[in-house]
């Protein structure tokens, strides 16, 4: 008998799930452990990375973006028409940063067609000499903290200072995690936002669940419960725009 319940209890003991599920030291032949339900430790991506963005959306490069420049701002030479139609026309001019890493042309280029829009606020003539009403000026996030004192933009948001729309280039690389990876659109919100600022107007609240926000609500910080949007006047037609 004691022979017999020694056996029992070693063959209960070999038996019993689970003895070697977790080894303290694993061997380079075992076999690999069940994979954990606990998630796993990702890269920091960017805001237009978190998400693809739709089918037929565009998609702007992406660029590593220094925390600051130069310092010093450059204007874009070059000058660009309105589009047709009635309306005051707004002289602007665009600056960039020296020494960040975008196409100066480009970038005027991308403001000129949202500036002209015509689901955006108005018609507007790119000049690159004063009389202008307002600049837009691509900043690094360093010289956009010291161009928007007294507000606080902690190296992350943009501003209208008065007489420059600052962007902030760190937002116009990554744009935020509210637009869903569609970086295109954002950008045309931020030039929209700031741009109608320096036209005076100002903060908007979402209007309701659902709703389109519309364009001087602050986006950058949160949508509330609407849905993105980039323009100042969204349910016009893109395609009835004159050329």
């Amino acid at each position: 008998m004691p022979l017999l319940a020694l056996l029992t209890f070693l063959a209960l003991v070999l038996a019993a799930p689970g003895c070697a599920a977790v080894p303290s030291r694993p061997s380079a032949s075992s076999a690999p452990p069940a994979p954990s339900t606990a998630p796993a430790a990702t890269p920091t991506v960017s805001a237009s990375e978190a998400r693809p963005p739709a089918p037929g959306k565009r998609v702007p490069e992406k660029v590593r973006v220094p925390e600051s420049a130069s310092g010093r701002y450059r204007v874009v030479r070059g000058e660009a028409p309105p589009r047709r139609g009635p309306g005051e026309v707004v002289r602007y001019l665009v600056e960039v940063e020296h020494g960040l890493p975008f196409d100066p042309v480009k970038f005027a280029r991308e403001v000129h067609r949202t500036l002209n829009d015509v689901r955006g606020w108005g018609r507007f003539r790119r000049v690159d000499r004063p009389p202008v009403r307002l600049r837009v000026a691509l900043s690094s996030p360093h010289l956009t903290d010291r161009e928007c004192l007294p507000l606080r933009t902690g190296g992350d948001l943009s501003c209208w200072n008065g007489s420059r729309s600052i962007i902030n280039a760190r937002r116009w690389a990554e744009g935020v995690p509210q637009y869903e990876g569609d970086l295109a659109a954002y950008r045309q919100y931020l030039i929209s936002h700031e741009v109608g600022h320096g036209l005076g107007h100002h903060h908007e609240p979402c209007p309701g669940p659902g709703h389109p926000a519309p364009v001087m609500t602050q986006q950058s910080k949160s949508l509330g419960s609407c849905r993105p949007n980039p323009w100042p006047y969204p349910h016009r037609k893109p395609e009835t725009e004159p050329r």
